[in-house]
């Protein structure tokens, strides 16, 4: 009988341990911090034309397709060379980017969801070129 209170112990310690434990929905996105500031260009696998993107946080990257808006981001994965981040728009979509660092100056991008109602997915490698301007 005096088992029930050693485990309602052991649970509530568990219960503060996980409470402690930072959550990937409320990581830092430090590697976009690491990338060079400036004017990148983006290069589509898919043929589309290139265009230029300019960078003061990196997190230009996450909402390529959903530029501004009011959206709300939940981080996936927050590691030294890549982040996901899932994002809602409200009543303009959603998406889910992939972006993976190279260096400081070159990364690779996924990103795929929906936008105005209809799908889109691509795949771009975006490479620093200078000062924006």
């Amino acid at each position: 009988m005096r088992l029930w209170p050693k485990l309602a112990i052991a649970a509530t310690g568990m219960v503060g341990a996980l409470a402690a434990t930072p959550s990937t929905g409320q990581s830092s996105l430090a590697m976009l911090d690491s990338l060079s500031k400036g004017s990148w260009e983006l290069t589509y696998r898919n043929g589309h034309a290139s265009r230029r993107v300019c960078v003061r946080s990196g997190r230009e990257f996450i909402r390529l397709r959903h530029p501004g808006g009011d959206c709300n981001r939940f981080v996936v994965e927050d590691s030294r060379d890549g982040v996901t981040v899932q994002y809602t728009c409200r009543g303009d979509g959603y998406g889910r980017t992939t972006i993976r660092r190279e260096s400081a100056e070159l990364v690779q991008i996924d990103s795929q969801g929906i936008k105005g109602g209809r799908p889109f997915q691509f795949s771009a490698e975006a490479r620093r070129t200078g000062p924006c301007g």
